[in-house]
């Protein structure tokens, strides 16, 4: 199973939600991306399911743990230019499961923020890649945040409680998909791919042991972008695009 062609992007995006996981999800896969967005004046949200509590490479008390990593998320999306970061209460890191209860929540913050694309994680998983982008809680969000734009959020029969809460239905107008199986709409992020490092350095406690500079991370971007017929030597970052209306 894979996604079709992406369709043409949008060209009035005025506002993005991101929908992911956990802590530094956004900032592996799309932070490039992201400070594009923010550099043309679009304003960007994020919305995190949990603090990454399973998450961590040291002796670190696990209870200190999500306090760290929501602190870490939002020095990450300074350093791209993002301003409003929300993090979901009552989920916990490795054990996402796209709940009608996960389903309404995401919904919620779309008809709170009302945005005309959403960028999340894929729902299909990439089977040449078992870890990363594969994981359950990355596929979990991604399904129920696709369950969110479509029907949840545009229904005003869904959720009642929202609207009883004054959360108009809304519609999405287009998704962006991360991290999964042939993405076919590349971007080129290599002039703020030093902003994309910045970012994950914030999240020292998951990134402190790796070479983000000269490692496989440029490697991959750099393979990412000759895939796509790029200049040699440039960054890119890759997603599935399709139209929700």
């Amino acid at each position: 199973m894979t996604f079709p062609a992406s369709a043409p992007t949008l060209s009035d995006v005025q506002r993005v939600l991101a929908v992911f996981a956990h802590p530094d999800d956004i900032d592996f896969g799309s932070a490039g991306t992201v400070a594009g967005w923010v550099d043309t004046g679009i304003d960007v949200a994020y919305l995190i399911v949990t603090r990454g509590d399973a998450g961590g490479f040291d002796d670190t008390p696990r209870d200190q743990i999500p306090a760290i990593r929501e602190s870490e998320q939002r020095a990450a999306a300074a350093a791209i230019g993002v301003k409003q970061v929300d993090f979901l209460d009552g989920y916990q890191d490795g054990r996402l499961t796209p709940t009608f209860e996960l389903r309404r929540d995401i919904s919620a913050a779309i008809r709170r923020f009302r945005p005309d694309r959403i960028l999340t994680s894929s729902p299909l998983r990439r089977w040449e890649r078992l870890s990363g982008p594969s994981h359950p809680d990355h596929l979990a969000v991604g399904e129920a945040t696709t369950c969110a734009i479509y029907p949840d959020s545009r229904n005003p029969f869904a959720h009642p409680e929202l609207l009883e809460a004054g959360l108009e239905p809304w519609v999405v107008r287009e998704v962006w998909y991360s991290g999964g199986p042939n993405p076919d709409h590349t971007v080129d992020v290599t002039e703020v791919f030093p902003r994309k490092i910045a970012a994950l350095r914030a999240h020292a406690s998951q990134t402190a042991h790796l070479d983000l500079d000269g490692g496989w991370l440029r490697d991959r971007m750099v393979a990412t972008a000759e895939l796509a017929g790029l200049p040699a030597g440039r960054l890119a970052e890759a997603f599935t695009v399709l139209r929700t209306e």
